[in-house]
């Protein structure tokens, strides 16, 4: 019995002061990466502003297969959703495009709602370049104690960060393949710079 007691009291304590380490955690957190893609942002901003092209390069969509994905409200753009429920690694949530500046920004409304609850904001920033479109993907809100508790074992920056540098690779990927598009051209042209060259071009 006294090694049961003895037992129960480490983990009390262990539990304790995981607490305490808990509520010593700042609340709002931000999460950002960024890359240089090689394509106009009207390409890029095509990607990202219609939720049903995300199923190309988002870092998350693989994980299941079978993950049930329901769309709502307009193809593109403001109140643009998208909600998913998948199995423990993807959870189940709702994304919601609250603001659409072509060419520009996208930013998104993140609700979690399994394994835990939380909503956050998610940001697209694009910046025209001689190179192409610099995008910045950030993430941010502010932690409830679940979550406080949750980045007591994992470094969330680490593990954000991660997915979204993933997530950008892939994002290169598909918007340096797609063509560029007359309107593009124009505005390249106007810009005084000429648009990128479509992936693969000059490699004869």
């Amino acid at each position: 019995m006294k090694i049961v007691k003895a037992i129960a009291l480490v983990l009390a304590v262990a539990i304790a002061g995981v607490l305490l380490l808990a509520a010593t955690r700042p609340t709002h957190y931000r999460v950002e990466r960024s890359a240089t893609i090689a394509a106009a942002p009207a390409a890029v901003f095509a990607q990202v502003n219609d939720l049903h092209r995300w199923n190309a390069w988002s870092p998350w969509e693989k994980l299941d297969p079978a993950m049930k994905r329901t769309y709502a409200g307009p193809e593109t753009g403001p109140d643009a959703s998208y909600a998913w429920a998948g199995n423990d690694e993807v959870g189940e949530g709702r994304m919601t495009i609250v603001e659409s500046v072509p060419q520009q920004r996208v930013g998104i409304r993140l609700e979690f709602i399994k394994p835990w609850t939380e909503t956050c904001q998610v940001r697209f920033a694009l910046a025209r370049q001689t190179s192409g479109t610099r995008v910045a993907w950030s993430l941010e809100g502010d932690h409830n104690f679940v979550s406080k508790v949750m980045c007591v074992f994992m470094d969330m920056d680490k593990m954000i960060g991660g997915d979204f540098e993933r997530g950008l690779g892939q994002l290169r990927t598909v918007a340096e393949a797609m063509p560029v598009q007359p309107a593009e051209a124009v505005a390249s042209e106007a810009s005084g710079s000429a648009p990128p060259a479509p992936a693969g071009a000059g490699d004869k």
